[in-house]
């Protein structure tokens, strides 16, 4: 009799639960992206996901084609006052001068090696192409995902004062998720180091390796001492994956043309146009960096600070309005910028 009773019980309560669910309207749906105050950006992206999503409506996607592509730094997380990887490579520069003591008389390993903080801001481009070479090369791909793993690990920003994965945008990681959980596969398309960023993508945007596309380099094979197969990264260019580069790594790594892509910066100008340039249903978007007090304001786009790092130019602006593509305000859209904050 008892046991009767508990599988009435049980009965009931499913059935409640069940009814209660379906009886909620729909308003009263947790709200996918609760770090997004309401107003165009917000409804730019749950209008886009509805209609791709939505096999009666004529924007419908079918889900092998549902690709979004995300540039990371300023788009993921910060990138001011210097690129993460930029960092990364000045303090290995102190570490290889162990082993190199030539840096200490070579320039310009010897700025970077100096407390000139004037003369290390002055270095030009050319100066870190060899500092990146010096760093980014000579070791195994195991080796390199070891040192860089290491160094997030112990590594903090002067600003805050946080391991740099943390200084990820918690509305972006809220429209990772709910890109994903309605059937869209999401890239990272980065003019970053693709070695770099697939160190720690996995863990802190749930994007795998594979999803990574990024400036890489030539690796060479061959044998280790144990006679073991071994890959070194090696100092050639294969893909400069900034601007042009952009749509050609997308290509090259896809084979899909996107249906959304996401950047802040003229690097992302050509991925943006060929997400548009496609049939159909189209979102493109534009993270304006307009919030000194929560992160940095940056442009030069509206009268903000011009900036080496993530440069917004007016054209681009302009460009935006003109061809639909929508400006995320930090200021205006995000009720929060960072996890910690929530």
């Amino acid at each position: 009799m008892n046991h009767v009773r508990l599988a009435s019980c049980l009965v009931r309560l499913v059935l409640c639960v069940f009814l209660l669910g379906h009886a909620l309207p729909a308003g009263a749906q947790a709200d996918p992206l609760p770090s997004w105050n309401d107003g165009r950006s917000k409804d730019a992206v749950l209008s886009f996901v509805k209609e791709t999503t939505d096999q009666t409506h004529p924007n419908f996607v079918p889900p092998e084609a549902r690709v979004a592509t995300f540039d990371q730094d300023g788009t993921l997380w910060v990138e001011h006052p210097i690129y993460a990887q930029l960092s990364y490579c000045l303090t290995r520069v102190a570490v290889l001068a162990q082993t190199r003591p030539e840096f200490k008389t070579t320039e310009p390993f010897k700025t970077v090696l100096s407390d000139d903080a004037r003369a290390k801001s002055k270095l030009s481009r050319q100066d870190l192409e060899k500092i990146i070479a010096a760093t980014l090369t000579g070791m195994s791909v195991e080796q390199f995902n070891a040192e860089v793993s290491d160094w997030l690990d112990t590594a903090k920003d002067p600003r805050w004062r946080r391991p740099y994965t943390d200084l990820v945008y918690q509305p972006m990681l809220e429209l990772l998720q709910y890109l994903r959980a309605n059937g869209f596969k999401t890239y990272i398309v980065t003019g970053g180091g693709q070695d770099f960023v697939r160190v720690y993508a996995a863990r802190v945007y749930d994007i795998p390796p594979e999803q990574v596309i990024g400036t890489a380099g030539d690796v060479t094979y061959g044998y280790g001492k144990d006679g073991k197969p071994v890959l070194t990264k090696a100092a050639k260019l294969l893909l400069d994956n900034d601007e042009a580069g952009k749509a050609q790594g997308i290509h090259f790594m896809v084979g899909r043309r996107p249906v959304a892509a996401f950047g802040n910066s003229v690097g992302d100008r050509q991925m943006l146009e060929y997400t548009k340039g496609g049939a159909g249903a189209r979102l493109a978007m534009l993270v304006m960096h307009d919030d000194h007090a929560r992160e940095y304001a940056y442009g030069p786009a509206q009268g903000l600070p011009d900036t080496k790092a993530g440069t917004f130019t007016q054209e681009l602006y302009d460009q935006a309005n003109a061809q639909g593509w929508t400006v995320i305000s930090m200021k205006r859209d995000w009720k929060h910028v960072f996890p910690w904050e929530k």
